[in-house]
């Protein structure tokens, strides 16, 4: 009943390809209509997603090949997300694990494979952009095996089916010396070595939630595999809950997947990936269940989260003037919403009511959620970020991660040196071609705070650097981490050209005049390490007097660009971030300027 069903999930490093190589796939199985209009990556639905161009929620469709039904899962490529990616894996008999033939495995790469095997699934490699020049595929399929093996991967994973392929021009080869068609050859890999999905349709059902999803006319959809059984529309069931409890209810509607439609359908079998409608209190992990014989499946384990900051009511100057959630009970029951679908996440009241710990997978983890927040009309502030230490045998110890750097050579150097006072060590060195060198390296989380925009600034923004969460090691000793003192607002006002030229020698201003600042705002970087307080809203006395150089263009220096990201790697522990859908502002801690 299972054997014409292949449930696979498609992983990679971030920007390897996956949703480009998906979308081929899609046009290429026959869902779109001839003449129809097809954006690219239309996998990213989401906003954030099309703007940053990254995937950040995993998304399923369904495609026809031959007279097998082919599930596909797209998973995100940023250790940051890696919630999604453990979920959804207990969803999939196999996956296909993309590569850049360029590049080779990436950290998270080495983060979505290990995830696999622990999964016992055997991966088919593609080398995708084998059309880039610089592209050397044999070569990525050599540091596959290499990572294969470092792994711990059995003989029969190291052993894995590979191909090339080109999502960009939608064709996939078995051999360099073919020529590239079509995606036959992954589908027929797909079919090939992708087993028919385990399950026993005559047991009682057994439903794992793995995905929430939200419809207007039927309320909370869920979304899971059939691991046992078989589930029918309107017919009473169970919901065996992640506290043991068990809850009856009836599945009012029951949905498959058709490209990237859902059509709604009467029954599925074991095997089958379907969203259900009719569980409004259903979380992820939990179980739907015979209604005679609740059997619960084991929870989904994830990853604990390495980075904590803390979210707060905006107590600034200009609170309430443009958000529309601004109270402690509106921020509160938006981050507890957030635990349902967000896995990965870990939110905990504060030591005051006004305050919540919230702990993420990283920096871009928390900052996409800070940014669905903004948008939604969500006013806030956060501190920042901090590693979660751990306690083994007594001992303290903190997360560190694998990084990667791509880099001009003539910015090694300073790379090195940098991370250097970092307490990050280098475990190898690589010439990238093209001028250029790969830097890896093991480093303390603390460590990479703050780095990226020193970073961009050695390799003076032609740097690639990218990190997964590696294990807990003993903690290090203090981390040297440099960063200038801050210009701060000595009164609150409208800052004007006049006063921000004249004291365009203190630093660099993250501000034009026009803004509006406030006492204890920051509104630039000093040069020196101290912070200084200045009046940037002094004004040119007028008189009757003409200048000789009054006629003469002056110009400002270009303000750095304090966007919601660069702010939170920006800030130190004495300083806040103040959100709001209109504006991201830098301030001293409770109004109190710091003296450093």
């Amino acid at each position: 009943m299972t054997a014409a069903i292949r449930n696979v999930a498609i992983i990679a490093h971030v920007d390897h390809g996956k949703t480009t190589l998906v979308d081929a796939l899609l046009r290429q199985s026959g869902i779109f209509r001839e003449g129809e209009e097809v954006p690219t990556c239309v996998m990213d639905s989401n906003d954030l997603e099309r703007e940053r161009g990254i995937t950040i929620l995993s998304k399923n469709t369904a495609v026809r090949y031959k007279d097998t039904l082919i599930n596909i899962i797209d998973t995100p490529g940023h250790a940051d997300f890696g919630g999604e990616v453990e979920r959804v894996l207990g969803m999939v008999d196999g996956c296909v694990l993309i590569v850049d033939a360029n590049e080779g495995p990436m950290p998270q790469t080495r983060f979505v494979l290990r995830k696999a095997l622990e999964k016992g699934l055997r991966p088919i490699v593609v080398v995708n952009k084998i059309d880039r020049p610089q592209a050397d595929p044999y070569g990525a399929i050599d540091k596959v095996l290499d990572l294969f093996i470092e792994l711990g991967a059995d003989d029969d994973q190291c052993d894995f089916p590979y191909l090339f392929a080109s999502g960009l021009q939608g064709c996939a080869i078995a051999d360099l010396d073919d020529e590239g068609k079509d995606m036959q050859p992954l589908f027929e890999s797909i079919l090939r070595h992708v087993p028919p999905p385990a399950g026993d349709a005559d047991k009682p059902l057994q439903l794992q939630v793995t995905t929430l999803d939200y419809s207007e006319y039927l309320g909370r959809i869920v979304i899971g595999r059939v691991h046992n059984g078989v589930i029918h529309a309107g017919e009473q069931v169970a919901l065996v809950k992640d506290t043991g409890d068990v809850v009856k209810s009836k599945v009012t509607k029951l949905l498959g997947f058709e490209g990237l439609q859902r059509i709604e359908i009467e029954e599925a079998a074991a095997g089958n990936i379907v969203a259900v409608a009719g569980f409004a209190d259903a979380n992820i992990g939990e179980t739907i269940s015979a209604a005679d014989d609740p059997q619960p499946l084991p929870l989904i384990a994830v990853d604990e989260p390495t980075l904590q900051m803390t979210f707060s009511v905006n107590d600034a100057p200009f609170a309430g003037q443009e958000g529309r959630f601004v109270t402690s009970r509106q921020l509160r029951d938006r981050l507890y919403r957030e635990l349902e679908t967000n896995v990965a996440l870990r939110v905990e009241d504060g030591d005051t009511p006004d305050k919540f710990a919230v702990a993420g997978r990283g920096e871009l983890h928390l900052g996409i959620l800070i940014e669905n927040m903004r948008r939604e009309g969500y006013e806030f502030q956060v501190s920042q970020p901090q590693v979660i230490f751990r306690e083994v045998n007594g001992k303290p110890y903190e997360p560190f991660e694998y990084l990667v750097l791509d880099v001009p050579e003539d910015a090694v150097g300073g790379c090195i040196e940098r991370l250097g006072e970092r307490k990050g060590e280098m475990q190898n060195m690589q010439m990238a071609g093209g001028g250029r060198s790969q830097l890896d390296f093991t480093i303390p989380a603390r460590g990479l705070i703050g780095f990226r925009s020193e970073f961009l600034r050695l390799t003076r923004g032609e740097g690639i650097m990218s990190h997964s969460f590696l294990d807990y090691r003993p903690m290090v000793s203090d981390i040297g981490t440099r960063r200038n003192g801050v210009l701060i607002a000595f009164e609150e006002g409208t800052a004007t050209f006049y006063a921000l030229k004249n004291a365009e020698d203190r630093g660099s201003f993250f501000i034009t005049p026009g803004t509006k600042v406030y006492r204890g705002m920051i509104v630039g970087e000093n040069n020196r390490p101290q912070d200084l307080e200045l009046n940037v809203c002094k004004t040119k006395q007028l008189t009757n007097m003409r200048s000789a150089t009054g006629d003469e263009l002056v110009q400002l220096q270009t303000p750095v660009d304090m966007n919601l990201e660069r702010a939170l790697e920006y800030i130190q522990a004495d300083e806040l971030v103040e959100i709001t859908p209109v504006s991201v502002r830098l301030r001293k801690l409770s109004k109190k300027l710091a003296k450093r």
